[in-house]
């Protein structure tokens, strides 16, 4: 990590230390801090209640604009009753969607008063989400412009304040269009501010009305339940508003115990490798004969047979899920635009002609880039076959999607430091000598490989050897450089784990966090620098202190369809924290 990225770093703690203070002296309550820019209480992280709230797509969020999410999120604390708002909450995801926006929005209009500057922090937050998801192009498409019209509505309605200058004129016609139909709810919600359950009532026909307009402009009722369910979903993806619906007290996961390492405080020269002459980096296929993996192949086949699985329909999800807006030519003959020289010839021929214009046309291509890397420490052994499936399925769908993606692993050469150790032993055994192991990187699938042509080598997963311990932060940096090397609008690194990071030479001889802090430090550099989205999946395990984007994953069953579908809008949500 260099100093600038040091410095990065250290300016984010010290952001999040402030807004944790706030936080909790806004709501009184003094378990409340950040971990890993979540917002949690104790060791549970609370979910975030609106889009606005989720951290902005920026190399780094200004001051002002953080302040504004934590107040936002103290405010929902204090003023919103959990269990009111669970019990009149809609159940259809759009509508569900629009209430939490609407209970969040209502909170922040309850200002305490003398407390000018929190108003000005949550002006600002919302402003600045607002230009960002103008800019990244989300109120391109019908449902996108019409979801994106009422959120600046009713933010506006209840706030007082005016919509942001810059998109007014975008969103003008779609606000007269609708404003008859909801003008009522929003005059409602606006007088009902301080009582939530008459609040709610608006709020929840405001969300219907919305919701009918959606699925009255997607062409009338469907036959098919399975593509109804796809299209709420595109809605949910293309607005960006993955909401942390479900909170869940008690789930069974267990949170991963993290802590600070004294030697990689203490040192001045950050993390240390004491050896790296045994490191390794090869493609795992060539470590195990070809007879063996081809029976590990139709091991796996059989599995996932077993589990009819529907590729084409998780290929249709990811695509929709990881496209971004991109130019595709002009649209000619519009009412509204940019001036077509063209036709200017018209206005003195047919004064009343207004089709004088042309507009940008769009279309979404999936220019992104997944990588897959798996813990291949001893532990993960009893879940492979799991691991496996999940991989082996989403990396063919994702190359039917047109989504470039590989797979990775990480573990280590020997058992007990190996080599590595046997030469510290060998020069009298200097003290803090950092990481103390031959880590050894493997490729299973690699980024210009179709699936059909790796899906053997694939199974290599299988190899029961290969499994020893895990150097994850070394491994993080790793698989993210390899990303940085290929051209994608939009680079996603899915870390799967079972646990922290273990090497037990490196903790006999350092400190039993240091690795555990080194990881942090690497996702924490990778956040800062902004082009990678690092997310951590959990088999098991909840490993939100070490990633801010993770999903725990229950394995005690095989991976099905729902699993999969739940995985794949994880995926397009960039990370955002849930549980499966």
């Amino acid at each position: 990590m260099t100093i600038s990225e040091r410095e990065a770093a250290r300016r984010a703690a010290r952001g999040e230390a402030l807004c944790a203070a706030t936080v909790r002296a806004l709501t009184g309550d003094a378990a409340l801090h950040y971990s890993g820019a979540r917002l949690c209480r104790n060791m549970r992280a609370l979910p975030l209640h609106a889009p606005h709230l989720q951290m902005l797509p920026q190399p780094a969020d200004q001051l002002a604009t953080l302040r504004g999410a934590a107040d936002g999120a103290a405010l929902r604390l204090r003023h919103s009753d959990t269990q009111l708002h669970r019990s009149v909450q809609p159940d259809a995801p759009i509508e569900r969607l629009l209430f939490e926006l609407l209970e969040q929005l209502r909170c922040e209009t309850l200002v305490p008063p003398g407390m000018p500057g929190v108003a000005i922090n949550l002006r600002e937050r919302f402003e600045a989400w607002s230009r960002t998801m103008h800019a990244t192009g989300v109120a391109d498409s019908h449902v996108g412009l019409l979801l994106y019209t009422v959120a600046q509505m009713s933010w506006s309605r209840l706030s007082g304040y005016p919509v942001i200058e810059e998109t007014e004129g975008l969103i003008e016609a779609t606000r007269m269009a609708v404003a008859p139909r909801i003008g009522g709810a929003l005059a409602g919600m606006r007088r009902t501010r301080a009582d939530q359950a008459a609040f709610a009532a608006y709020a929840r026909e405001l969300a219907s009305d919305i919701a009918s307009l959606i699925h009255a402009a997607g062409g009338g009722p469907r036959d098919d339940d399975a593509k109804d369910d796809e299209d709420e979903k595109g809605v949910r993806n293309a607005f960006s508003l993955f909401l942390d619906f479900d909170e869940q007290e008690d789930d069974g996961i267990t949170l991963a115990h993290s802590g600070d390492s004294r030697v990689l405080t203490a040192s001045g020269q950050g993390y240390r490798v004491f050896t790296n002459r045994y490191d390794r980096e090869g493609y795992a296929g060539t470590l195990v004969r070809r007879a063996l993996l081809t029976e590990f192949r139709e091991r796996l086949d059989e599995r996932i047979v077993a589990q009819a699985i529907n590729v084409p329909r998780l290929a249709r999800a990811l695509k929709m899920a990881l496209a971004v807006p991109q130019r595709d030519g002009w649209s000619f003959g519009e009412e509204q635009g940019r001036i077509d020289g063209r036709r200017l010839a018209q206005l003195v021929s047919s004064p009343a002609e207004r089709r004088l214009f042309r507009l940008e046309k769009h279309t979404l291509i999936a220019e992104s880039m997944v990588s897959f890397l798996i813990d291949c420490s001893g532990s993960m052994k009893a879940q492979i076959d799991a691991v496996a499936m999940i991989v082996d399925v989403l990396s063919r769908a994702l190359d039917a999607a047109g989504v470039t993606n590989e797979i990775l692993g990480f573990t280590t050469g020997a058992w007990n430091g190996g080599r590595a150790r046997t030469d510290w032993l060998a020069r009298g055994r200097p003290r803090f000598p950092g990481r103390l192991n031959e880590v050894s990187h493997l490729i299973f699938k690699d980024a210009v490989t179709s699936w059909r042509r790796a899906r053997t080598d694939i199974a290599a997963l299988f190899k029961a050897d290969l499994f020893r311990e895990g150097v994850d932060g070394e491994a993080v940096e790793w698989a993210c450089e390899r990303l940085r090397s290929r051209s994608a609008n939009r680079r996603l690194l899915i870390v799967i784990s079972d646990g922290s990071p273990m090497d037990a030479a490196t903790n006999q001889v350092n400190d039993a966090y240091y690795l555990d802090h080194h990881l942090r430090e690497v996702v924490a550099q990778q956040h800062a620098r902004g082009d990678v989205e690092v997310m951590g999946l959990g088999v098991g395990l909840d490993l939100s202190p070490y990633y801010r984007n993770s999903m725990a994953l229950d394995l005690t069953s095989s991976p099905d369809m729902t699993m999969l579908a739940k995985l794949v809008d994880w995926i397009g949500s960039g990370g955002r924290r849930t549980d499966a």
